[in-house]
């Protein structure tokens, strides 16, 4: 019998990693596995690009959306292409991917990966002037990096830096023209954000693209017009319930490509990390890697 991989990243959610590990060890009791506790930045993707693929089953990652997206994309980058499927176990301080999966519970998602049963998922391939970058949950452009930013400096706030520091970058109103190629069609306008979806959640439980299927082969994208700040405050609850996209400064799409083009060159945010800059290429890559469910 092959062995699981749990890989658990302790710094994930406010340092409690290890916690969660205590309690759900017991989920694998009867279960031959290797236990990896991470130590510094990239090791999930130095770990799932060099491992000897044939000694696992599967992997089980206890930590957060970032380091989900470190161990795809040690995956993805592997010279012999050879994939197994990945569980998270939510871990982190968002866990807007477990939010579409409706499994924040450590101890359920421990319970739902022992299943074994697995399916696949589309990915978003992001392609900057300096490398490719593969996105599972969400990548944005705009005022969502700026936010990021902003709440890493708020720690101390926990989960609801993220809204207070959106709150504080809709006060700043920067102006953000930008290009967007949406399947070969250019629109140019002035926007205040750009997220392409592989998920619905984003953020704190934020259900930023209603309409997005993990495994619907499209990217939903979610451009908000440049608008005023009462307007920007009045919209930013409704984001919580979906309901954001019925209003006029919203478009929403949903496609197979889009390029993102600004007048001037910013940060993205890719699955909740600082990671990459525009001018970018993004297109939806059907059913690309394989999950426990």
């Amino acid at each position: 019998m092959k062995k699981l991989l749990i890989l658990t990243n302790p710094y994930s959610g406010g340092k409690k990693g290890k916690k969660i590990l205590n309690n759900i060890l017991n989920v694998f009791s009867n279960t031959p596995y290797d236990l990896i506790t991470t130590t510094h930045p990239n090791h999930p993707y130095e770990i799932t690009r060099d491992m000897n693929m044939e000694e696992f089953s599967g992997i089980c990652v206890i930590g957060g959306d970032g380091t989900m997206h470190e161990v795809i994309n040690g995956m993805l980058s592997r010279e012999d292409k050879n994939q197994i499927p990945i569980g998270l176990i939510p871990g982190g301080t968002g866990n807007s991917f477990m939010h579409d999966m409706d499994c924040l519970n450590p101890t359920d998602a421990a319970k739902q990966i022992m299943k074994f049963q697995s399916r696949k998922i589309d990915l978003i391939k992001i392609q900057t002037e300096q490398e490719i970058i593969y996105s599972f949950n969400v990548a944005g452009w705009g005022m969502p990096p700026d936010i990021n930013i902003l709440a890493e400096k708020m720690r101390w706030l926990g989960g609801q830096r993220y809204n207070i520091a959106s709150l504080i970058e809709i006060m700043k109103f920067k102006k953000r023209e930008c290009t967007l190629i949406i399947d070969n069609d250019n629109v140019i306008d002035d926007y205040s954000f750009v997220l392409c979806c592989n998920t619905i959640h984003t953020g704190k439980g934020m259900k930023i693209a209603p309409k997005a299927k993990v495994d619907d082969a499209l990217i939903d994208v979610v451009a908000v017009k440049k608008t005023s700040r009462l307007k920007l405050f009045k919209l930013f609850p409704s984001i919580f319930s979906g309901k954001h996209i019925d209003d006029p400064v919203v478009n929403y799409h949903q496609v197979q490509s889009i390029s993102i083009k600004p007048q001037m060159n910013s940060n993205l945010i890719i699955d909740g990390e600082i990671i990459g800059k525009t001018p970018c290429e993004m297109k939806i890559l059907p059913k690309e890697i394989e999950v426990f469910n």
